[in-house]
Order: C-alpha cells, then sequence, then structure tokens
C-alpha cells in the first residue's frame, strides 16, 4: 500500500499509521459513540498492518481510514473518520479515495451509517441488509451449560476452520488475536465432542460486546450467549449485533429483555458474499466484519 501521497496545496496528505495511531482512531471512534473494546486495536492491526491510513495537515492529524484487507479477494472498510473541528475541508473524501484505491480488484464491505448510504452508493456500494445492534445486561446469577468449553482449548485450525464458512475470505490472522484478547471470553459449544458453535465476549469502554455469535442451531446460540451473560460484570450492559434478516437472532436477543439502540447498513461492492445467515447470530464488529 502507497505509504504517503505527494501534500496537497493545504499542506494535507496522507500515509500508512504507524500501530500507536490506531489507538488514536479507535480514540476517536470512542468520541463518536463508537463504544470500541478496550484492546480492538491491537487486535485490528494486526489484522492487516498496511490497512490504516491517517490524513495529516502538516504533523496534525485530521482524517483516518481503515482498509483491512483479507485473503486476496475481500477487504472491509471502517474507522472513515474526519475530526470534528476539520470537517468540511474535503479531508475526507480525500483519504477515503486513497482508501478505496488500495482496495481496486477487491469486493469491499462496509458497516455505514444508515444516512450516509447514498453517499456510499457514488463510490459503488450496494445494500445487503442491515446490522442492528441490541442492548441487554449482564446476569451473573444465571448458569451456563455444561457443553460450554474455554474456546482455546481447542485446536486453532479447527476453530479457523469453522468461522471461514462466516466470512468471505481468509481471516484467520485476525481471527488468532481476537479469541486471544486480555480483556475477552471466548467459549465455543460442542455436541457429541464436535465444535458447534462459539463466540467472543470482549469488554468494552462501556461495558461488554458479544461478537462474533456463531451457532449451528438456534438453541446453541441461546446456550453461549447465556455463558457469556453469566460471566460478564453484574448488571454491566451488554451488546449484541445481528443481522435484521435472521429471525432466530431477533428471537435470541427479545427472549434476553434486549432493546435496539443503533443500526449501520452492511453494503459491498461486489457480488453479496454468500453467508450461512441462519446460523449467524452475531456480528464480529462493525469496524472489521
Amino acid at each position: 500500500m502507497t505509504k504517503r501521497t505527494h501534500v496537497h496545496a493545504d499542506g494535507f496528505h496522507f500515509r500508512t499509521m504507524k500501530r500507536g495511531e490506531v489507538d488514536l482512531a479507535v480514540d476517536w471512534a470512542a468520541s463518536e459513540g463508537w463504544n470500541p473494546g478496550l484492546d480492538d486495536a491491537a487486535c485490528f492491526h494486526a489484522a492487516d498492518p498496511d490497512g490504516f491510513l491517517i490524513g495529516l495537515v502538516g504533523d496534525d492529524p485530521v482524517a483516518v481510514i481503515s482498509v483491512v484487507r483479507y485473503g486476496a479477494s475481500f477487504a472491509f472498510l471502517g474507522f472513515y473518520i474526519v475530526r470534528p473541528d476539520q470537517r468540511g475541508k474535503g479531508y475526507g473524501l480525500r483519504i477515503w479515495n486513497a482508501g478505496m484505491a488500495a482496495l481496486e480488484g477487491r469486493n469491499v464491505g462496509l458497516d455505514g451509517v444508515v444516512d450516509q448510504q447514498d453517499n456510499y452508493r457514488k463510490s459503488g456500494f450496494r445494500l445487503a441488509y442491515r446490522n442492528i445492534r441490541y442492548q441487554g445486561t449482564a446476569d451473573s446469577t444465571r448458569e451456563h451449560a455444561a457443553d460450554i468449553v474455554p474456546l482455546a482449548s481447542l485446536d486453532f485450525d479447527s476453530v479457523a476452520r469453522y468461522d471461514r464458512a462466516f466470512f468471505p475470505d481468509d481471516r484467520s490472522t485476525f481471527l488468532r488475536h481476537w479469541i486471544a484478547q486480555p480483556r475477552a471470553r471466548a467459549a465455543a459449544v460442542l455436541e457429541n465432542g464436535r465444535l458447534a458453535g462459539y463466540g467472543v465476549m470482549r469488554e468494552c469502554r462501556n461495558g461488554y460486546k458479544v461478537g462474533p455469535l456463531f451457532a449451528d442451531r438456534p438453541e446453541l446460540a441461546d446456550r453461549l450467549f447465556a455463558y457469556f451473560r453469566s460471566h460478564a460484570r453484574a448488571n454491566a450492559p451488554l451488546f449484541l449485533d445481528i443481522p435484521d434478516q435472521h429471525p432466530a437472532a431477533l428471537d435470541l436477543v427479545t427472549r434476553h429483555g434486549m432493546h435496539p439502540v443503533f443500526e449501520t447498513a452492511r453494503m459491498y461492492t461486489g457480488a453479496f458474499p454468500e453467508l450461512p445467515m441462519d446460523r449467524l447470530f452475531g456480528v464480529t464488529s462493525f469496524e472489521l466484519g
């Protein structure tokens, strides 16, 4: 990926973020109300160290975007933020164009705010479905099933093979870091000794998020989610992002007394990936897919 463009007349230029600057992007995302996880920056950067751009005027950061590549065919765009006091100057469009140019030839996905859909369409994105964030609370009094085991007790390759069905291209590098976060709990549900679902709950600026949540059947997803509820801090906010086209996922959040608080538009520039939506109960993240 291009490390730097020429400096424009107004002093604006962009380059690949240094590792510490990903923390800045996460802080900006928190200021926008996105409630990132406490260890998101390290996991995100590990997924594609060249996939994060920062726009500067001189040495002053004014815009960020992530364009993380997976495998040979897919990419996900996120962290598209212009610092509030620098908006309306064209910096956002310039870093957007730079990011999209770096992904030429790939199918690109994003989870964008709904009112920006028309702008995303101008760059070739089409709406696939909505993802809706639901909020509930932890419940440490709940018991969990004996067939829930720590994900770390399973061979990583078997977890990666299971995960592969739920994503358009290989993301094993990201996955290895995501499930090993220091302030997260990763668990699997087994059937006859076979992996039949898994999830990750990570601590965030506010409460916890569960994502992903994948399971072969609704009752298995429910067992996993109940397990996470029982292991979060008592009465802490708990969030789950579900695809709106999955009725069983809606049943799950309803059964657990959750309510919608936010939604995004899942959009792609190419063909919509053929994913097992009937087994996808929770999105991994709005930033990296």
